[in-house]
């Protein structure tokens, strides 16, 4: 099952690269991962996407708690959350096929960002399965270049990530 673990950790060098190493060294895969600065300064989000069972989750869990630069880990899939995932798809946009990808886009409640004679890029953002749906909706021939950056995850309503 698909998780999204949010974690504070402490905004220094090596902080990120310990976390990273640690699912390393367990054999954990990271789907995705971004890290920024938080309202502190003095503390980073790190939000990493993985897989596994609950078991195995928890275990990832007491593990980073034992990392120093880990202030709080937060399993965003224990409750209601709100999760976003931005996606930008250069395609090829030629004759017919140009009002086509932007009727898709509008659907989608995309934007193109950017527009040339023979391309255009889309922006796209929602969750996961969302941009996964676009590209299946997209013929494939036209796809030149994707990028995508990970989800980011909060919790709903009440729920904060703090201290």
């Amino acid at each position: 099952m698909r998780h999204i673990l949010s974690i504070l950790i402490e905004n220094e060098s090596g902080a990120m690269s310990r976390v990273v190493g640690l699912f390393s060294a367990r054999d954990y895969n990271i789907d995705s991962l971004s890290v920024a600065a938080t309202e502190d300064p003095t503390l980073s989000r790190m939000t990493i996407v993985t897989r596994g069972g609950d078991g195995l989750i928890e275990q990832i869990t007491k593990q980073l708690n034992k990392l120093v630069e880990v202030v709080k880990v937060v399993d965003l899939n224990s409750s209601r959350h709100v999760e976003r995932e931005l996606m930008l798809v250069k395609v090829r946009a030629v004759g017919k096929d140009r009002d086509e990808l932007y009727r898709l886009s509008e659907i989608y409640r995309g934007q193109i960002v950017d527009v040339s004679e023979k391309i255009y890029t889309v922006e796209v953002t929602g969750t996961s399965d969302k941009l996964d749906s676009f590209l299946e909706a997209l013929p494939k021939s036209l796809i030149l270049e994707t990028v995508r950056t990970g989800a980011a995850g909060i919790g709903r309503g009440e729920r904060i990530l703090k201290i």
